[in-house]
């Protein structure tokens, strides 16, 4: 009976850290694209996020979006509202809401700072990226912005297009 005790405890240990070691090598960048076109960011801050344990797992399989995502305060806490994370797959009743306000962590300075500028400027925060630290942890890059005016945007598209163009040119000449 012993020996089936040590072979359960020993599988048990050797799979724990087989998949904590092929999680950590995967990292995960999800990106807003979005928000560079439509925002000119001022600040950037990093914020950790409380998550449920399905939904670190789908972060880590990729599949998130926050694209239509936006903070606000509730308080002097900040929420990440409308962040897309899938169900898990492999989830039972368990498994976590797609779509639900999730707490981001901060300094007490850093919270301070951005609500004073969110209430005295007129400004919003947007999340920027989703990505995984080193130690596997999920983290999301928050950016302090200003809405851009149409005619900025159309600014923005020509200085991408003739950038574009000069690589080319450059390209062909190499």
């Amino acid at each position: 009976m012993q020996f089936f005790l040590y072979f359960y405890l020993w599988h048990l240990i050797f799979f724990q850290f087989c998949f904590t070691f092929a999680v950590m090598i995967k990292s995960v960048n999800i990106l807003n694209k979005r928000a560079r076109f439509d925002y000119e960011i001022i600040d950037t801050y990093t914020a950790g996020i409380v998550l449920a344990g399905t939904e670190i797992k789908s972060i880590r399989l990729g599949k998130a979006n926050i694209t239509e995502s936006f903070c606000e305060f509730s308080g002097m806490e900040l929420f990440a509202i409308n962040t897309y994370i899938e169900e898990y797959s492999f989830g039972n009743q368990f498994n976590h809401k797609s779509r639900s306000e999730r707490k981001l962590l901060l300094n007490k300075k850093e919270l301070k700072t951005l609500h004073k500028s969110v209430q005295a400027k007129g400004l919003t925060i947007v999340p920027l990226k989703l990505f995984t630290n080193e130690k596997g942890l999920a983290k999301l890059q928050i950016g302090l912005c200003k809405g851009k005016k149409n005619y900025d945007k159309r600014e923005s598209l020509k200085e991408q297009d003739t950038k574009r163009d000069l690589d080319r040119i450059k390209k062909a000449y190499n």
